[in-house]
């Protein structure tokens, strides 16, 4: 990084130094949550959702398309305020108090745009320095989650011109870099090459096992079978089971409960036509 880039005006407590709360209520879940409701308009997109994320676990969040999934995170994390409900982060509730939770969670956001005229190495910076961490730190963060994504080629290049996998990857250094005791992903491996997606893997099982808790919301069964260790099916913005793997699973494959729970497959072999032979 070159010294013309701004520095930040102010220098806050950095964010690997826990507020009180935090060691208070470190024994309860990294992520509560309680009577959540959201509707637009008439479509209520989630109905009432409790959930407990133990602290430590790595949790999956399965659901079809439009079940509440991504509606349920953005609310936990302070970026879409609920209509009703109650959300605490590591005992913190995050609607009481944004900031001090916000400190506390990392967020990768499917769909969400970034900054994308900067460089990548300038975007996980900015994040860093947005967290309120020192010029010094940041740059040996930066420097670290860059090569652990195998990104450093690409340090100087615009994030506008990176593939759609490498915005992914871009993205989850920009949650990772304040070092956060709650990791929200919102389909991490979409779009991401198979080489990457297990050096990813690798990193998040270390941070599960150093303490840290990740919540994955995917489509990928086979993936939330393999990675997470505690599961919740939603479906039209209610939770349908929740529990260790095994417990939802109940003695099939997670994708077999998945659709048992679901409902919805069709059994038919398609029209006449399509048969080839």
């Amino acid at each position: 990084m070159t010294e013309s880039q701004p520095q930040p005006t102010h220098q806050p407590q950095p964010p690997d130094q826990p507020p009180a709360a935090l060691s208070q209520s470190a024994a309860g879940p990294a992520l509560s949550i309680r009577g959540l409701v959201k509707a637009f308009g008439e479509n209520v997109a989630v109905d009432h959702i409790d959930l407990d994320v133990p602290a430590g676990s790595f949790y999956g969040l399965v659901g079809p398309n439009g079940a509440g999934k991504t509606t349920t995170l953005s609310m936990a994390t302070g970026l879409l305020r609920p209509d009703a409900g109650q959300i605490q982060v590591h005992g913190i509730d995050v609607w009481q108090n944004l900031l001090e939770a916000k400190r506390l969670v990392g967020v990768l956001s499917d769909g969400v745009k970034l900054f994308d005229r900067l460089s990548g190495e300038q975007l996980v910076t900015y994040a860093g320095y947005l967290s309120g961490m020192s010029r010094e730190t940041v740059g040996e963060r930066v420097a670290d989650l860059l090569r652990l994504l195998d990104l450093e080629d690409a340090a100087g290049v615009l994030v506008v011109d990176y593939s759609a996998g490498m915005t992914k990857k871009i993205a989850l250094a920009c949650a990772l870099v304040h070092a956060p005791r709650l990791l929200v992903l919102d389909e991490p491996f979409e779009s991401v090459d198979p080489v990457s997606a297990a050096n990813i893997r690798d990193i998040l099982k270390g941070y599960v096992t150093s303490g840290g808790t990740v919540i994955v919301s995917s489509h990928s069964m086979d993936l939330v079978q393999r990675m997470c260790d505690h599961v919740a099916v939603i479906a039209a913005g209610r939770v349908l089971a929740a529990g260790t793997v095994d417990e939802v699973r109940d003695g099939q494959t997670l994708e077999d409960r998945f659709v048992e729970l679901v409902g919805g497959r069709s059994h038919a072999e398609g029209p006449e036509w399509l048969r080839i032979s």
